[in-house]
């Protein structure tokens, strides 16, 4: 009989090598200007349209530099990553005022796509430090280090709220942090935002301030990690288990439940239940309170468990499997309703990455029979088999995206390769880990461990 964790595995480490790796690098590095494309076709083509954002660039340096520390071509990788540093470094940041643009042109230069123009977001500047980090594990060059030390900083300065706590998300050109009474205004395409404090700055920056931290035990680096990780876990997250998406700049959450439907409807963007997110920071959680060394953190664990059983109470697709993409709690309803079916690429693959790792602190709770289905839902629906890579959404719901973009500014491989790097660790059995994988084997064992005492009768 097959092992159906070595066999999933292996079907992960092909998805891996031969659906994305191989397809995405080198055919995405920009040689001419820098950094990475960002447009690419279904079928692996690059249009002429290249604008680049940070967030894209600086995913693409997180995974090429983790995928050095696993892959047999491991100087190409590092090379690969080491060339968007380049671009980062002389083209994203503000030589003048500091902070990474939001945008810019394919040579580099100012961008009118989407209205950023010089602008600066939080979101943004967190993925710059979290790739920062990833580049600085694997080639410890003390330049790449003091690059996202200056990052750091730099988000600390402007963009800290030390009064309310959590952070401002829109900066203007020259640093300052920007809402709808200000002078400076914006015509941005996420204006919408303005003026909110929001989960999705939150929680990436907790995800770059972990990665960060494990490099470079800076007190300052402590202190903050620290207060966003019990932000998220006491504020952010309801007591249903769900992330609030947004909120004003002292923490009242933004909802319209009350509002008419027409005027709810409008605003679903900044008032639904998002499960992917949920899962996602459950993991983000988890991975912060063990790069902290936190001991015996019971709520962390108990939240971060409750965020995943409500998005499967909630969003799990019973019928083919998959998470749906947005809820609401309608009001005088105390059960959550699907608004939208879709089940974009990205939750497909941060809902394997949740399900395996739940499934090892909690063994026997029946993740790891959800894991098994969602990766034969993301196998069916998800993978593009013929051309390789994962399409946008799953064909279940939006079989247009069979011939839809394979990149744009919000895609590429970073939330596909955690995830599928991730799995193929926690699927292999000690000794028996392929060939690269040791490392991370390790560290999420010990991730594992570390929870799984908290869960074993004292």
């Amino acid at each position: 009989m097959i092992d159906p964790d070595l066999k999933v595995r292996n079907e992960m480490l092909q998805a891996l090598n031969d659906g994305i790796l191989r397809r995405w690098y080198p055919l995405v590095l920009d040689t001419k200007f820098g950094g990475y494309f960002t447009n690419v076709t279904y079928d692996w083509k690059l249009p002429p349209e290249q604008e680049k954002m940070i967030v894209t660039q600086a995913r693409h340096i997180w995974t090429t530099s983790k995928v050095a520390g696993f892959s047999e071509d491991a100087a190409t990788f590092e090379a690969m990553a080491r060339h968007g540093f380049e671009f980062l470094k002389n083209a994203m940041w503000d030589k003048e005022y500091g902070g990474f643009y939001q945008i810019r042109s394919r040579e580099g230069r100012l961008s009118h796509v989407c209205g950023w123009h010089d602008e600066k977001r939080t979101y943004g500047n967190a993925f710059a430090v979290y790739a920062l980090a990833a580049l600085y594990e694997q080639t410890r060059d003390p330049e790449v280090l003091e690059f996202a030390k200056c990052a750091f900083f730099w988000i600390e300065e402007h963009a800290s709220d030390p009064r309310l706590k959590g952070y401002f998300e829109f900066i203007t050109p020259d640093g300052k942090p920007f809402d709808r009474s200000s002078q400076y205004k914006t015509i941005a395409a996420d204006a919408n935002e303005l003026g909110f404090k929001d989960q999705n700055s939150s929680i990436h920056l907790l995800e770059a301030y972990s990665e960060l931290y494990r490099l470079w035990n800076h007190p300052k680096l402590r202190e903050q990690l620290s207060g966003l990780l019990l932000l998220i876990r006491d504020t952010l997250v309801s007591e249903k288990g769900s992330l609030r998406l947004f909120f004003s700049p002292n923490w009242v959450p933004v909802s319209f439940r009350d509002a008419p439907a027409e005027v709810r409807k409008e605003n679903y963007g900044l008032d639904h239940v998002s499960f992917g997110h949920d899962y996602e920071t459950a993991f983000l959680m988890l991975e912060a309170s063990h790069a902290l060394g936190l001991r015996n953190d019971t709520r962390t664990l108990a939240v971060a468990r409750t965020m995943l059983d409500h998005a499967l109470a909630n969003g799990w697709d019973t019928t083919v499997g998959g998470f749906f993409e947005e809820g609401y709690y309608f009001k005088g309803e105390d059960h959550c309703t699907i608004i939208r079916e879709t089940k974009n690429w990205w939750s497909q693959a941060e809902g394997l990455n949740a399900l395996l790792l739940f499934s090892r602190i909690f063994p026997g709770a029946g993740y790891d029979d959800y894991f098994l289905k969602q990766w034969e839902y993301v196998t069916k629906y998800v993978l593009d088999h013929e051309n390789g890579d994962w399409f946008e959404g799953g064909l279940d719901k939006e079989p247009n995206f069979k011939t839809g973009p394979k990149s744009h500014i919000w895609k590429c491989t970073y939330h596909t390769v955690r995830a599928l790097m991730n799995c193929i660790a926690l699927l292999s059995e000690p000794g028996k880990t392929p060939p690269g994988f040791e490392k991370k084997k390790l560290e999420l064992d010990q991730l594992v461990n570390h929870f799984a005492q908290q869960t074993s009768p004292h």
